[in-house]
């Protein structure tokens, strides 16, 4: 009983302070005359409920549109009817925007419903007794939580966005009406969207954005927390370290090369610096005393210098500014009773934490590339490598004993491929970035598509061919598997590494700690949703027993995206649910589009899910769950639902109308046309689409505009059926209960069930050439529905997350209109309505796009 009246309290309070405050601005917003259309905000309501109505009837999207004009604005010509679209677009984008801003403006009072995850819980243990201090304490020094910004174009909120949505979200919280109109005026005039792609060195700019206004606020305070509430330093044992990929991700971006690398090197060093002299200047106001004005100046111009003087010679400066800011907190302590030694502490802290290069900058590369690289080097004169043409056709057994290790100077020549040349530059370029920011800056090179050791070994050797010496090697490389074949090779290709000679020194060398990355995307673009978690968790159990023969120090660093087909959701919950079985002192996870702004995009925020992570790996340590550990009869049962499911999305895959219909149907060709990204949509660049060519965003961005999510579901419906129909159901529902694990897999796909709607492309049921595909999809979903209501006592989906499942129904209305939209210029360009409109058509579709994914908050 309490725990619903929990549940219901928690919707009353959503209502109030979300929904009927949203009502009410939004009220306000719609009457602001933007765009010198004053009716645009009045018809925006007849036109919402009008798509409502429409989508109830299972209309088609011509349909809805065509009646909505000929009942509210008779009389205009079909491109007025279209540019009346583009205002409504504009608005409700901003209605997104709003609604961000007055949930997240209520996070203190609607969100913490997983409060026990938080630190605030870990420190209510602690005071229990010194015992349980002691033990959170060892666990901590133990334990890293390391998150990592990345360049994945799903991000699409501009700076100026982010800036007025902070304000907002201030002013929410007082109701500071003034402001809150002041605001939304802005909001009205300022362009959502670039006219041009970004840059990646733009795209970096964008992401530090989060890296200054939140990271560096937040991880800063849950440092000084820990610190201040257990027994360790910050100088020791760093508990959270940040990531960032923007700039040094070129797996399938042309647009990344070295220079691109060094710039955002740069950048995120002189943003630090920027960040420190701002804290400088409230040390420098307070601590005026005698015997530290030489310090002071000192720091003062090392500060200034690196922050705004492009020309200043950087260096590693970390260890001289702790020596000034030591020495400042000595002669406060000594000669002036300890005064405002608090700033300076608060201030060591920051520098201990991001140093001179604020988060480290991974360098990621296909695994085909530096294939090619190492055959091109083995063919220079000046190498002397030993070997010749017939290495490539050895086997990897025969490779791993061959592979020279030779140390030389090899400099690359101005005729030499640009991805060759390119290579080669970056490997050299790591060391100018260790010497300029730190060794810290940048010491990971991830090797994607990563099929066998020789992939490590041959990159190796491409870092011993470019002036790097054996014993002083500051990189680690890092596998990323990614498909179901490769992880399920993954412990293999790791045995051969660890009992390499070589490889066995270098990670002595390295502290015996390994990373490997898992990749959730491609796996379930690979095989499905079930098929995807659970390839990933059998990789990490083989590989976490391997470690442990082998005595290394694991950590895994998994490749998530915003959606639970991409490995998002309640990510906290299966760290949480880690059994003994899974390596989990470590947590390492990418952090990438909406989910940036989402999680991230307050401070407030930002502490709260970082520290819900920091408990759930803690707490797995401290409290190993025996459910947590699944025994052999129930990873039988999950290995056979995951087979079924697979068996069900191959044969959806290789359906002959499959990539025809995510074409036609979905903006999939024209997601390239969205300005908000460096990056292709797909790896090959020729004509011809292949399903394995393109990129597992685009592929559930496009399923999700389609109101679809099938990567999110696909398969379950069909497995859980398999089972249940074979007697298996009551154990089925025990796992369900008792396995943290199986539960947040199936809570997150009832989560990207519920941002399906099927009554959008009702209208394909009756298609000559798309309905029984249609049929197929809408059956597996009904099937999935049913079967998981039956598996979780049930009425609806997320009955058990209330709130979670209000905000997405409110959304989901929000941006119904722009869903309609979207599919009426598809079925205007798969039609030829006009011809001479195409380019109209084809905008038409690109700007809905923005906010049906900003609505979304995880849906690419």
């Amino acid at each position: 009983m309490p725990s619903t009246l929990k549940l219901s309290n928690r919707e009353t309070t959503f209502n109030h302070e979300v929904v009927t405050r949203f009502e009410l601005y939004n009220s306000l917003f719609q009457t602001l005359p933007f765009y010198q259309v004053k009716d645009t905000g009045i018809l925006l309501p007849f036109f919402s409920s009008h798509c409502e109505k429409g989508t109830v009837q299972q209309l088609s999207p011509t349909e809805i549109i065509e009646s909505f004009f000929e009942k509210y604005v008779p009389g205009i010509d079909h491109r007025e009817q279209i540019n009346r679209l583009f205002r409504f677009i504009q608005y409700i984008e901003r209605q997104v925007v709003l609604f961000d801003a007055i949930e997240d403006s209520s996070f203190n009072k609607i969100g913490r419903s997983d409060d026990s995850g938080s630190l605030q819980s870990l420190l209510q243990q602690a005071a229990q007794s010194d015992k349980v201090r002691d033990s959170i304490s060892h666990e901590l020094k133990n334990f890293s939580l390391r998150l990592v910004l990345t360049a994945h174009p799903t991000q699409f909120y501009p700076g100026t966005v982010l800036g007025i949505m902070n304000d907002l979200i201030d002013a929410l919280k007082t109701n500071d009406l003034d402001n809150i109109d002041v605001l939304l005026q802005q909001l009205g005039k300022t362009p959502f969207f670039n006219k041009t792609s970004p840059t990646p060195v733009d795209e970096a700019a964008s992401l530090v954005w989060f890296l200054e206004n939140t990271f560096y606020h937040a991880a800063a305070a849950i440092q000084a927390k820990l610190e201040d509430e257990f027994d360790f330093d910050n100088a020791d044992h760093q508990v959270l370290e940040l990531g960032f990929w923007p700039g040094g991700d070129r797996d399938g971006n042309p647009n990344v090369n070295a220079e691109t690398t060094a710039q955002v090197a740069s950048l995120l060093r002189q943003i630090i610096f920027r960040c420190y002299y701002r804290d400088f200047r409230v040390l420098k106001r307070r601590v005026t005393f005698r015997g530290i004005e030489k310090t002071i100046s000192r720091l003062e111009k090392l500060l200034y210098q690196n922050a705004f003087n492009v020309q200043a010679n950087p260096k590693d400066l970390q260890g001289e500014l702790l020596s000034l800011l030591n020495s400042i907190k000595e002669t406060l302590i000594t000669d002036h009773g300890s005064l405002f030694v608090n700033i300076v502490d608060g201030f060591i802290q920051k520098v201990q934490l991001f140093g001179c290069y604020f988060a480290t900058l991974d360098i990621r590369q296909d695994s085909r590339v530096l294939r090619s690289v190492f055959k091109y080097c083995i063919n220079q004169s000046q190498i002397k490598s030993g070997l010749n043409k017939g290495y490539e056709a050895l086997s990897e057994e025969e490779k791993l004993k061959i592979i020279p290790f030779n140390e030389s100077d090899f400099h690359c020549p101005d005729d030499a491929e640009d991805l060759t040349k390119d290579t080669l530059d970056t490997i050299r370029l790591v060391k100018q970035i260790q010497l300029a920011n730190g060794e810290k800056a940048c010491q990971r090179f991830i090797i994607s598509n990563c099929q066998r050791a020789s992939d490590i070994l041959q990159l190796i050797n491409l870092f011993l061919w470019s002036g790097w010496r054996k014993e002083s090697l500051s990189v680690d490389f890092m596998p990323l598997f990614e498909t179901v074949n490769d992880l399920s090779h993954a412990a293999e290709v790791m045995e051969s590494l660890y009992v390499h000679p070589f490889y066995k020194e270098h990670l002595k060398r390295r502290g015996n700690r390994q990373t490997i990355m898992l990749g959730f995307s491609d796996s379930t673009k690979d095989g499905g949703y079930l098929m995807a978690n659970w390839s990933i968790y059998k990789a990490k159990v083989e590989l976490t027993a391997l470690a442990r023969k082998y005595d290394i120090d694991l950590a895994f660093f998994d490749g998530r995206g915003g959606p639970p087909a991409r490995g998002g959701g309640k990510t906290h919950r299966f760290y949480a649910s880690m059994g003994s079985e899974i390596a989990n002192e470590h947590i390492q996870l990418t952090i990438q589009g909406q989910t940036v702004s989402s999680q991230y995009g307050s401070v407030e925020t930002a502490r709260f899910n970082v520290e819900q992570l920091i408990n759930a790996g803690i707490t797995s340590a401290l409290n190993p769950n025996d459910n947590d550990l699944l025994k052999r009869d129930s990873k039988a049962l999950i290995s056979e639902m995951a087979e079924e499911s697979y068996k069900s999305f191959m044969a959806l895959r290789e359906h002959p109308l499959f990539l025809e219909y995510l074409e036609k149907l979905s903006p999939l060709k024209l997601l390239s046309k969205i300005n908000i990204s460096s990056r292709p949509t797909k790896r090959n660049t020729g004509s011809q689409l292949k399903l394995e060519d393109l990129r597992a965003i685009s592929f559930v961005t496009s399923w999700s505009q389609l109101k679809q999510n099938i990567p999110g579901f696909y398969g379950v419906g069909t497995a859980l059926q398999k089972v249940k129909d074979e007697g298996k159901w009551n154990e089925v529902k025990d796992l369900y209960n008792k396995s943290g694990f199986f539960k947040t897999m199936l809570d997150n796909c009832m989560m990207s069930m519920s941002k399906s709607d099927f009554r959008v492309t009702a209208y394909l049921e009756n298609d000559k050439r798309f309905g029984e595909f249609w049929k197929m999809l809408k059956n597996e979903f009904e099937l999935s529905k049913t079967m998981l209501l039956e598996l979780t006592d049930s009425r609806v989906l997320m009955e058990e997350y209330p709130v979670e499942k209000r905000s997405i129904a409110v959304r989901e209305r929000i941006v119904l209109p722009l869903v309609i939209v979207q599919h009426y210029a598809l079925q205007c360009l798969n039609s030829k309505k006009d011809e001479e409109l195409t380019d109209v058509y084809n905008k038409l579709v690109i700007r809905t796009v923005y906010g049906i994914v900003n609505a979304g908050r995880n849906l690419a």
